[in-house]
This record gives C-alpha cells, structure tokens and sequence, in this order.
C-alpha cells in the first residue's frame, strides 16, 4: 500500500528554484541592486572617510517605500566594512529598524548588542532591565575597545518617538563621549517632510549630505525582476510576464518591493494552478492578492473602532471617486453610520481625529491641511492612499472573521 505523504507534499517545486531572491528581506549580491549606480556612488563618497579612519558624513536618506534606500545603505556599509579591513581599519555598521525600536532605550540597546563581542569587551548588553544612561555608557565602550569607525543605519528614522539617540550619536565625538572611534548616522525616512520637525541642533549635526531616492521607473523595474528571475526555474517565466509587471508596478507606484511581491505572487498562483508556467495573466491576479495582504499586515492588531475609521473613509472613497479627499466631520458621520450598524458605540470626534493620524502615520492615509478663508477656517481632509476596494475586502473579512 503507497504511503498516504506521497501525494501530500511535492518533493520538487516545478515553478520556484531559488524562492529566497524575492523575500523582501533578501539582500542582493552586487550584480543584483539595479537602477541606483548614482545613489550608491553618493553614499559611498559621503562615508569614503571612514575606510581611512576618519569620521564619515553623517546622510539622510529620503524617498518613498520600496526605492531601494534600505538595501543601498546596507550594501555600501557593508563595502565599507571590507574595504576599511583591507586598509587595517576595525570598521563595523549597525542597523536599526526604528518602526521596531521605537524609543530610545531600544534603539541604543539594539546597536550595543549588534556590535558588541562579548568574548573581547566582557561587556554585557541585556535585552532589557537598564537605564538609557546606562546602555549608552556600555555603548561607548564597546565602540572604543573594538572598533575605529561605525556606521549606524537608521531605518525609518521618522518612526522614532524623539530626536534623543540622534543627539546622542551625531554629536558623540564632540562630546567626548567615544575618544578612538569614529561615528557615522545613516538616517532613512519615508517622508520627505520628516526634517521639517527636527530639532535644529540635531538637523544640524545629522544633515552633512541629504539624497532623495526617486520611484523607479519600468525599465528599472524590469531590470530589477530580470536580476531575480533565476528564482524560477528555467523556462517556466512567459516572456511577457515581467513586462507586464513592471508596468504596472511603475504606473502605480515605482515600489521594487511591490513589483518583486507580485512576481513572486504569480509564481505562487501558477503553483497552486498547477500550470507549467508563470503567465501574464496571473500578474493582476498577483498585484490584488499582494495590496491584500500588504493591508491585512498594516491592520494587523488595530481596534475596532481604528477598522470603522478605514471603512467609513474607504465607503466614501467608493462612491466619491472623483473626490481628492473627504473632510474629518464627513468620515465622521459614516464612522457614526457603521457603528451603529456594528451595535457599537462611537467614539468621540477627538478620538476619531487621533485614529486618522495614526492611520496617516502608517501611510494608509494621507492628511492635506486646507482654509476655507474666514467664513470656514481651517480643515483638514483624509485620502485613502490604499485601494478602496482592497481596504473594504480585508476589513469586511476581519469583521467576518
């Protein structure tokens, strides 16, 4: 009798070769970053200094999500490190991804850990349990024993709840705080507007060179895919295929992640189909499927009353689609509508404006300030930056679930 596990499972996968080349959090290898030569030789010539021994500029890098900041900042950094080693210079890089490391406190702890050698400084960095003071004393420690230069990566550098650890890093030489190691800040945000709410002694440590990272364009992204597409298996690719979703990746939004997140969708969906190939027409299919569960993720752990926000303006949007934006007292009124349909109570108008900003803040929405002149004053008006239609099929589903 054949064993009942032989049908379950497939021992070879007919689509996918080397599925890793498109996780998100796949760092390519240097044939793989595509459409960014000018970035990356800018963000090398501002840190040039370290593989010397002196202190690299400090950059802030701006751009929208899925520009290719994060995987620029890491590959230079890590160029760096081995180029420094050949000149016999102790360089090292430490990110932080500060939509996880949010406070200071964390954020420091989490550079100690990362460039500590507990075997070398004897120096311990628990995951919790000191003060600020005291990681950073720690910190400086470390820094000092091992190293001559490190560059820190500061990942979405806007999500941090002050400019504290900025103060601290940028200004630590002149502090004295570090005495034999060079400190250099890499500060990714995307929001272009974020040095507007710095502190200016801060914007004036920490903005010695500022890029701007643009969408790509589909050439680009075509590129880009064409530089992974060795994650499938020779031949299963239709030639139209990557076309097909770099324009529409490029039309909608110039996002390597989202363009990447598709192909690797399409695979899945000609997997599970069973078909041979991965053809063009399992692209829109992809590009749905992918905007769907990038939301589910973005709502992931929200309230009820956060999801009713999203629904009334997603309403809205829906039968207003002609409309750029809908003002706090109209998302109120639908807010009010859903609730009672829910059998919920509602929250105060207040309330609901705080949920908008938190909503505004994760760039599901987007806030635009406008004066009515003296009759009307000031208001604000809220546009859904996530597809309509997506946002009320997941929060549908989550009321269902």
């Amino acid at each position: 009798m054949p064993n009942a596990s032989d049908d379950l499972f497939t021992r070879e996968d007919p689509i996918f070769a080397n599925k890793e080349l498109l996780e998100i959090n796949h760092l390519p290898g240097e044939g793989r970053i595509v459409g960014r030569d000018d970035e990356i030789a800018n963000l090398a010539t501002a840190v040039n200094p370290a593989i010397f021994g002196q202190s690299p500029s400090n950059v802030l890098i701006y751009g929208k999500t899925g520009t290719g900041k994060s995987l620029c900042a890491k590959y230079v950094s890590q160029r760096l490190v081995e180029t420094a080693e050949e000149e016999g210079v102790k360089a090292t890089f430490a990110y932080v991804d500060c939509a996880q490391d949010t406070t200071e406190t964390q954020a420091v702890q989490t550079i100690a850990d990362s460039v500590n050698d507990v075997d070398v400084t004897s120096i311990k960095v628990p995951d919790k349990g000191l003060s600020t003071s005291t990681y950073y004393k720690r910190l400086w420690r470390i820094l000092d024993a091992l190293y001559d230069v490190v560059l820190i990566i500061l990942d979405e550098i806007d999500k941090l709840s002050d400019d504290d650890i900025l103060m601290q890093l940028s200004r630590a030489g002149e502090a004295g705080k570090i005495s034999g190691c060079k400190l250099g800040v890499i500060g990714i945000s995307n929001k272009i507007q974020y040095k507007d709410r710095m502190d200016e002694r801060v914007k004036s440590s920490l903005c010695e060179r500022e890029f701007v990272f643009p969408p790509y364009d589909a050439n680009q992204l075509r590129d880009i895919m064409d530089a992974r597409s060795d994650a499938f298996r020779e031949g299963v690719l239709d030639p139209s295929t990557i076309p097909r979703a770099a324009a529409l990746a490029a039309r909608e939004h110039g996002d390597a992640r989202k363009a990447i997140d598709i192909l690797r969708y399409a695979g899945e969906i000609a997997q599970s189909m069973g078909a041979a190939t991965v053809k063009e027409n399992f692209v829109t299919q992809a590009r749905q499927r992918a905007e769907t569960d990038r939301f589910r993720e973005l709502i992931r752990g929200s309230t009820p009353h956060s999801r009713y926000v999203l629904q009334a303006l997603a309403i809205l949007s829906l039968s207003n689609q002609q409309q750029d934006g809908f003002r706090t007292s109209r998302v109120y009124e639908v807010y009010e509508n859903i609730c009672r349909q829910q059998g919920s109570d509602s929250l105060s108008l207040r309330r609901v404006r705080d949920l908008l900003k938190e909503h505004a803040f994760l760039d599901i929405i987007e806030q635009s300030k406008h004066s009515g002149g003296s009759a009307e004053g000031s208001y604000t008006k809220h546009q859904l930056l996530e597809d309509p239609d997506v946002v009320k099929d997941v929060l549908t589903e989550s009321v269902d679930a």
